[in-house]
């Protein structure tokens, strides 16, 4: 009976720190994409309707938001079991791509001060960390297929698609490495290329750790 007792207390403990995670990533999360939101807003001269749309036109901003919806969501879910594996981290390979990609890439880019290089750093360092702990400590990892990441490359191959084709309108692409207007169509495809390749890398490190843990757990 003391050792059932110390289980469910144990597993409670476990509970009650996977909300107190949640809550901290999806509170970042919502601050951080709120506020660049109105920092965007407020530093344009656009529209408002296009400066909306270029906004949710950052692969950055839609992977903050599916991950803090994510998070919102376990919230009021009830934590029997880990999370799902699947989606859990097909989203964290998202929000690392996101983080790598500007640490790598895009930081010397450009050199924002005050607020916005607060947000910059919860949107692209933060978030993406916290997101890898969440995953490492309490994501479910015996499902993990190599095949998965098939499923998971819809999303970015969708988004890829939409840039280019709205850029083609606009005239506008959110990165440089995709900016037809600039670098060109083929080699904005072999850019593409060399980020459909890391995706892969990612993706099969995570679903390696993960299926090794999963072992050891």
């Amino acid at each position: 009976m003391e050792f059932t007792s110390n289980f469910i207390t144990f597993d409670y403990n476990v509970d009650f720190m996977k909300k107190i995670l949640a809550f901290i990533i999806c509170s970042i999360g919502w601050f951080a994409i709120i506020v660049q939101y109105y920092l965007m807003i407020e530093n344009t001269l656009l529209p408002f309707s296009e400066t909306t749309v270029r906004f949710f036109s950052f692969f950055t901003i839609l992977t903050n938001i599916i991950v803090a919806v994510y998070f919102t969501k376990q919230l009021f879910t009830s934590f029997s079991g880990s999370s799902n594996s699947n989606f859990l981290t097909a989203i964290t390979v998202y929000i690392l791509i996101v983080g790598i990609i500007y640490q790598v890439i895009l930081r010397s880019s450009w050199n924002p001060t005050g607020l916005q290089r607060f947000v910059d750093e919860l949107l692209h360092g933060v978030i993406p960390f916290l997101t890898l702990v969440y995953w490492y400590l309490y994501g479910k990892k015996s499902g993990l297929k190599y095949g998965n990441m098939i499923k998971w490359a819809i999303y970015p191959l969708i988004y890829l698609f939409y840039i280019l084709i709205r850029g083609g309108f606009s005239g506008f692409y959110p990165y440089p490495f995709v900016n037809v207007s600039e670098i060109g169509i083929a080699q904005t495809l072999v850019n593409s290329f060399y980020v459909l390749i890391f995706f892969i890398i990612v993706s099969g490190l995570l679903i390696s750790i993960g299926r090794f843990i999963g072992i050891k757990r």
